[in-house]
């Protein structure tokens, strides 16, 4: 292949979709630095010392992951992101990215030390004046306060404005006295610091931040949630009785509270994506002990067809979203720079990055969720009996791989907000979806493309899928705006299906200009294993997309107009026979001489 070098070209949110990348702009994750790779290791030694060697008294009494979360302080993990003028390490989201993906093998001590960092320290970083960063970010650095993040009620959810809580300015306009109730609040039971959302004289349009410490009067911690999974996470109710906040703890601005907490929730999607790639290669890494020590018929396991194509599939689906995750951690740290360096405030370029690309993190977060439930589920299914037996380590992936398709918004929801942030795009002038969308309805008409492909370039097949899966996501979702108009937002499963498209597109590309960097890097030799990972997935891909296009099609369109696009789906989805078969037993024989996850780590 050509090693021709060219000017990186950046996206917008959303363009992917109606814009080509190539090679050279994204980043992949086995760009990582010395300095990145000693921290990983470092992670690594920390979850083993102060998680896995104490699991079992972690998950029996939760707030003993206080202690765990200072020792995380004591070595920098906590203030990676933030700025060394907070006392933080001022290290960038890549950095981040990479220990917070290892951190995700630490079972519900990683759920209580990401909502640390994460929903509780960020709307602070990126909200706070300087007083309030001054005040609170050193500690919550180094892990002397612990951060909760109390935005769910008991009425209340996906629907953030629906809160209940209220504040109220005193008289003597020194404190707002805050009333109501919290639910499902990750650390609540020894966080010292939380960010709480209520609306000022219960007026829907003054949805509020406060930073509220726990030593305030008339704040009280309700009992620990007996949760299915995650327990050693704490998890509690929080109430609100005559609480006094002090009026400079408002964060942010009155009335801006939605714009805090949906902000906080998009880079939050990215960040659990991140984290539970970490949780699912870990969880491949005991499949194949497991299955090599596991005999059947005086075999291991690991030897059978079946169980070498799940290994293969469990590695695939993991690095293809692993592909997806660090090439949007990069398209959002290129946008702070751009917005940094425009002079921008802290609060903007921080905010910015993952605000521009809401669209990818919406997709990330139902794309990673469900490729570790995917995983978790195979990897009990190849323990067998004893994956249902508490003493092994299936049985808690399990239950503690389920949350995170709720977590963050339900994956629901997020596949609804990833297509309504999108025609928001569209609708604002932003992107330019009409001009494809008409140019494939005339494509339809003319005679299909049966040129040769070029045999000098590996990826002709995959570029021409590609392209064309990207004609049937806007054959059927701009069909759909065309003939639902306004009434498309109450159309939920159109717009899920078709989110589901653009979900495995964005993995199919990122994959697939993955690899292509590899290539161009090491030889097609020494990258082959990838190429042909990239080829399984964009066979099954395919496949799923036009079944999702189909669905969609089927709730709107009739008659000739359906039957038009069903061919026009059919054509923009066909991709050449490949034997997958041979490349999962491929994927699960390097596996297997490596007896464990070894495509990047």
């Amino acid at each position: 292949m050509s090693t021709t070098t060219q000017s990186k070209t950046t996206l917008k949110g959303g363009e992917f979709i109606i814009k080509e990348s190539h090679w050279q702009d994204v980043f992949i994750p086995e760009q990582i630095n010395e300095e990145q790779t000693a921290m990983r290791e470092m992670t690594k030694d920390f979850i083993k010392k102060e998680i896995d060697a104490q699991l079992e008294k972690l998950e029996k009494d939760p707030l003993l992951s206080a202690g765990v979360i200072e020792k995380a302080g004591e070595l920098g993990l906590l203030g990676l992101h933030i700025p060394e003028e907070y006392g933080g390490l001022g290290k960038d989201l890549t950095t981040f990215s990479f220990v917070t993906e290892v951190l995700g093998w630490g079972h519900g001590v990683s759920v209580a030390i990401g909502a640390h960092t994460g929903i509780g320290t960020c709307p602070i970083l990126y909200y706070g004046n300087d007083a309030q960063r001054a005040k609170y970010l050193p500690k919550l650095a180094t892990g002397e306060l612990k951060a909760a993040y109390a935005l769910t009620e008991p009425g209340s959810g996906s629907d953030a404005l629906g809160a209940k809580t209220k504040a109220v300015l005193s008289a003597d306009k020194k404190y707002y006295i805050l009333n109501g109730q919290k639910i499902f609040i990750t650390n609540a039971g020894f966080a010292d610091v939380f960010v709480v959302f209520a609306k000022i004289d219960g007026d829907d349009k003054k949805f509020t931040g406060f930073i509220v410490e726990r030593g305030y009067e008339g704040l009280s911690i309700g009992a620990e949630e007996k949760k299915m999974g995650i327990k050693s996470s704490s998890t509690c109710p929080v109430f609100f009785n005559d609480v006094k906040v002090p009026v400079e703890n408002l964060l942010g601005e009155e009335g801006k509270g939605h714009k805090i907490a949906f902000q906080i929730l998009n880079i939050g999607r990215y960040k659990l994506c991140n984290g539970v790639l970490g949780g699912a290669k870990r969880v491949i890494s005991q499949a194949v002990k497991y299955s090599g020590e596991r005999q059947q018929f005086k075999t291991p396991i690991q030897q059978f067809g079946a169980i070498k194509a799940k290994l293969g599939e469990m590695t695939i689906r993991t690095w293809m979203a692993e592909s997806a995750s660090y090439r949007v951690c990069d398209l959002i740290l290129q946008k702070e720079h751009e917005l940094k360096a425009a002079g921008k405030s802290m609060t903007e370029y921080l905010t910015g990055g993952a605000e521009e690309f809401q669209v990818e993190c919406a997709l990330l977060k139902v794309m990673g969720s469900e490729v570790l439930d995917f995983t978790v589920d195979e990897g009990l299914q190849i323990h067998g009996g004893y994956g249902f037996i508490e003493e092994f380590p299936m049985a808690r992936a399990y239950r503690d791989s389920r949350i995170n398709r709720i977590f963050e918004g339900t994956n629901e929801i997020n596949r609804m907000l990833s297509m309504d942030a999108l025609l928001k795009f569209a609708m604002k002038g932003k992107l330019d979806l009409m001009t494809p969308g008409m140019a494939i309805q005339k494509e339809l008409m003319s005679v299909p493309d049966f040129s040769s492909p070029d045999a000098d370039d590996i990826f002709c097949a995959e570029r021409k899928a590609l392209k064309n899966a990207k004609k049937a996501f806007l054959l059927v979702a701009g069909s759909a705006v065309q003939k639902l108009m306004m009434g498309l937002e109450k159309e939920q499963e159109i717009l899920m299906h078709a989110s589901d498209m653009m979900n495995d597109i964005f993995a199919m590309e990122s994959g697939m200009l993955r690899a292509e960097k590899l290539v161009n890097l090491h030889g097609q030799e020494a990258s082959q294993i990838y190429i042909d990972m990239v080829k399984c997935y964009f066979f099954d891909a395919l496949d799923r997309i036009n079944i999702a296009g189909k669905s969609a099609l089927a709730a709107f369109a009739t008659g000739d107009e359906q039957r038009m696009m069903l061919m026009g789906l059919k054509r923009f989805t066909k991709y050449e026979m490949i034997n997958t078969k041979e490349i999962r037993r491929s994927v699960a024989d390097k596996l297997i001489a490596e007896n464990g996850y070894c495509f990047w780590d």
